[in-house]
């Protein structure tokens, strides 16, 4: 059977012998600029009216192995642009760098130190060989961002960035309904935004809110207009715009007036009802589509006709479509028999994949082979929190819908999986999830004993830059900060991991210097996940940084890795220096 694609127009040291009430702290500063990388500070702790610790900030200091390496590839001190190029080749693994590249990262390297005038020396030394390999010129991921991926194969063989009830500013039930959570969407990359569409107050107008809530809402028009203004500032790839329709007809027409006049030409339509595959990304760059279904009072009305005419379907609520207990052949079968019925794409929760795929994981691999799947969060995830994005990409579901201001570790993966292919939002699936074998199989996510394709061999250095976006309070009241490093794998459950390293106590430039080892079965699904910590002995430990990214775009060598608050947002100073190797 061919896929139907309708697109619809419409501190922790505890000091215990002092009273509390006595704890102050003061905090004195000199800092002068050394090598425009290097910061040395004398803090001092008032701990109490009758002494006080002093920590003395030494700066960052150049790891042993770095040393070495600039030895290496240097000559008496100096690191010409040969040196440099057979560093980039041999130690960073970019085989195909040019000379000319090379050049050109030279002087770069060498601008961000203009301000002693050193930019007329064509030769790196040792600080200024360290200061670029802590630069963002050196970053883990292809740089500048570009998109790199086939666009060409039909919009089902794509991963999507894909927004849950994108209007909300917080909680599922009694937050604001505003347009800036879905700017903020699209300024991100998000290539699939959803409103929920429901008569205003009079009845004459469409406002946009979560059904059956405290949530307050905002008008269609409003956010129609936004979404037409920022659709494109972060990619030219389609934006999907899912409307949930619990409109009156004479209401469904005015919303067809207002998207065509917001929209024109830049919307998708098609003259056939069925096609043979979906389009692909690149032939709809630029365009919106739109995707919509009947209100749930239409479709509960269809069925009993249905029913009437001795054919079975199943009702569903504005959230939840076909895919419940039923087996996924028997879903697909449903497709057959109603198709007129169905949306042109699957629609489930996270609970309801979770229990489908305990006995039809395949059948739903190679559902998501030729056909679009949604995945969304559960009706109890009142907090906007997330699930884990795996459950659905490793069963090739296209669209793993979020809630983006539910700030947790779920999001950060899923952040971390659109950082891909230039952060356009369409990130190609692997082969694995494409491929039907000689008799018919396909990948199976849960099949044990897959072997070891590559191990990942990943080494911390050291650290900076929170003594920069930090006040030097916010850790301890007491002490400098006490730094570890969580270093992790997500991807399928025989490749999910996490390691980390000692703790670094009261340094705001820790040193770890530990490597470890992450075998991985299927590295095209994996995620390399960083979290910085710092250690409290009485309470739960202090966010410091944190960050993910695609194994499969992982750079190889010595990098600079950025860290990102719980947001989302780039640290402007935190990083961490990294080595990454394959085995």
């Amino acid at each position: 059977m061919e896929p139907k694609v309708g697109f619809n127009l419409f501190l922790h040291k505890p000091l215990s012998s002092l009273s509390p009430h006595l704890f102050t702290h003061t905090h004195t500063q000199t800092c002068s600029l050394v090598e425009n990388y290097t910061h040395m500070s004398k803090q001092t702790y008032r701990v109490c009216c009758c002494f006080s610790r002093g920590f003395r900030q030494k700066e960052a200091e150049t790891p042993a192995e770095i040393k070495a390496l600039f030895e290496k590839y240097s000559e008496n001190g100096v690191m010409t642009v040969e040196h440099l190029h057979n560093f980039l080749q041999e130690v960073q693994g970019e085989g195909k760098i040019t000379l000319e590249e090379s050049q050109n990262a030279l002087e770069s390297s060498l601008n961000l130190h203009k301000h002693r005038n050193i930019f007329h020396r064509k030769s790196l030394h040792l600080e200024e060989f360290f200061q670029y390999l802590l630069s963002d010129l050196n970053a883990p991921l292809p740089s500048p961002p570009k998109v790199h991926q086939d666009m060409t194969a039909p919009l089902s063989h794509y991963f999507i960035y894909t927004g849950h009830n994108s209007y909300l500013t917080g909680n599922q039930i009694s937050s604001n309904c505003s347009d800036l959570p879905i700017i903020d969407a699209l300024q991100r990359g998000v290539r699939v935004i959803e409103l929920d569409m429901w008569p205003n107050s009079a009845k004459d107008d469409v406002d946009i809110l979560h059904g059956g809530t405290l949530t307050n809402p905002v008008a269609l028009i409003k956010c129609l207009g936004s979404i037409r203004d920022h659709a494109f500032v972060a990619s030219e790839y389609p934006l999907i715009l899912t409307l949930e329709d619990h409109l009156t007809p004479s209401l469904q027409a005015k919303v067809a007036e207002m998207v065509t006049q917001t929209f024109g030409d830049v919307l998708v339509s098609t003259t056939s009802e069925c096609l043979s595959q979906f389009p692909s990304p690149e032939s709809l760059k630029r365009r919106v589509i739109l995707s919509t279904k009947p209100p749930k009072e239409y479709l509960e009305t269809k069925s009993g006709k249905d029913e009437e005419n001795g054919i079975s379907t199943v009702k569903k609520s504005s959230e939840e479509a076909a895919w419940g207990k039923d087996k996924v052949s028997d879903y697909i079968d449903r497709l057959k028999i109603n198709a007129e019925n169905d949306l042109e794409h699957g629609d489930l929760n996270e609970e309801k994949l979770e229990n489908a795929v305990k006995t039809h994981g395949t059948d739903i691999v190679r559902f998501t082979q030729r056909n679009l799947m949604r995945v969304y969060p559960k009706a109890s995830r009142i907090d906007s929190s997330n699930f884990n994005p795996l459950i659905g990409w490793i069963y090739g579901a296209q669209m793993v819908a979020f809630n983006m201001q539910g700030h947790d570790r779920s999001l950060w993966l899923m952040q971390g999986m659109f950082r891909a292919n230039g952060g356009c939002g369409y990130v190609k699936k692997p082969d694995l999830l494409l491929k039907v074998g000689p008799d018919n199989e396909v990948f199976d996510p849960k099949k044990k004993g897959l072997p070891v394709k590559k191990i990942l061999k990943v080494k911390v250095y050291m650290g900076e830059g929170w003594n920069l976006d930090f006040k030097h309070t916010h850790f301890d009241l007491y002490s400098p900060p006490d730094f570890h490093v969580k270093v992790g794998i997500a991807g399928v459950l025989a490749d999910t991991l996490v390691k980390k390293t000692k703790v670094i106590e009261d340094n705001w430039f820790p040193t770890w210097n530990e490597e470890f080892e992450f075998p991985l079965t299927v590295p095209e699904l994996a995620l390399l996940r960083v979290e910085v910590h710092e250690f409290d002995v009485s309470d739960k430990d202090d966010f410091g940084g944190q960050t993910c990214i695609p194994v499969s775009e992982l750079k190889t060598g010595i990098r600079s890795m950025p860290l990102y608050n719980h947001k989302g947002d780039k640290y402007k100073s935190v990083k961490l220096l990294m080595r990454f190797n394959f085995v």
